[in-house]
């Protein structure tokens, strides 16, 4: 018997079958975390080779779940696959959506799964942007929907936001995050709603100036990605931008940073680019991707990834106090 059923002291006891809508990477990377925790998976994907796509993903994820202690030995074995949105929801513990990032789309989407799923379902959306206000709009029960929001890969990265809409529940809010931290995630509840939330909007912040200092021929895209991995990558990994620059104001702390490099660092700001997805940087972008990645598949490269990704995160765990609440 499966040991998620029959452990009454299981965090996951309560979720036994999980609808997975939409088949794509961030789909597949949920559905290969759940089947690996042990949960019944269906994934719901109207594309007639959505079964092919996802069969090959799962293959290709297998070994980072495994890295990371999880059973991958017969992952499909509890994989299923209905195209029918109601009969995939039917019976679900657990619905995580993630389909095509359109607001009218994901309404129908959810309009659908209220209708059908049970009432003890905890309703998520991966939405990587769209509040769920909107999302919620078409639903007969708004307090239902929350914001389950990876980071690529799910499977991997442990960071989970959990958004709530304006009507969104405190119970449903809990239990969210009571269901990705069993899962082994590390979920943030944001305290408030903000198109993007938080890490994208960040990562739209520093990738906007990595586009302009390329688009302007002050760096190539392999310098600057190394650039990054080995100076702020490294130390936002270790202790992210706020105690980095507490600990940049020495005994002091923030305060003495603030005080000091803090209006010197304000002054800079305008000057930071404003750069645009034009022809002409486009076409730099592109040439310079396939002159620093081209000569490997984006497959090998994920895995290159993976694994580093792994190494970097089992080395955080050896430092208990990494990133501590205070």
């Amino acid at each position: 018997m499966n040991a998620h059923v029959s452990s009454t002291t299981d965090p996951l006891a309560g979720y036994r079958k999980a609808a997975v809508i939409g088949g794509g990477v961030i789909g597949i990377s949920w559905a290969g975390l759940f089947l690996a925790h042990g949960l019944d998976v269906v994934v719901s994907d109207p594309r007639p080779d959505a079964e092919e796509q996802v069969l090959a993903g799962l293959a290709e994820i297998a070994p980072a779940l495994a890295e990371l202690g999880l059973l991958t030995e017969d992952l499909t074995s509890r994989l299923r696959f209905e195209p029918d949105l109601a009969r995939a929801v039917a019976d679900a513990d657990i619905v995580q959506e993630n389909g095509p990032e359109r607001l009218a789309v994901k309404q129908e989407i959810w309009k659908a799964v209220e209708q059908a799923a049970p009432d003890r379902a905890l309703l998520a959306t991966s939405t990587s942007g769209i509040p769920a206000t909107a999302i919620a709009e078409a639903m007969r029960q708004p307090e239902r929907l929350v914001v389950g929001h990876p980071f690529n890969p799910p499977h991997l990265v442990p960071l989970v936001e959990v958004v709530p809409g304006e009507r969104t529940s405190a119970q449903t809010l809990r239990r969210a995050h009571a269901f990705y931290t069993a899962l082994g995630k590390k979920p943030q509840i944001l305290r408030k709603e903000i198109p993007g939330f938080v890490a994208n909007r960040l990562q739209s912040a520093l990738f906007r100036e990595c586009v302009h200092l390329v688009a302007e021929g002050v760096v190539t895209e392999a310098e600057l990605d190394e650039i990054v991995t080995d100076s702020i990558g490294l130390r936002w990994a270790a202790a992210g931008p706020f105690r980095t620059f507490h600990l940049g104001g020495g005994p002091g702390g923030l305060p003495h940073f603030l005080r000091h490099l803090g209006r010197a660092m304000e002054e800079a700001w305008p000057g930071l680019g404003s750069p645009a997805f034009d022809a002409a940087t486009v076409a730099r972008l592109t040439e310079q991707a396939e002159q620093a990645f081209g000569n490997a598949p984006v497959g090998e490269l994920a895995a290159r990834r993976d694994r580093a990704q792994i190494a970097l995160m089992r080395a955080l765990a050896k430092t208990p106090d990494t990133n501590a609440r205070a």
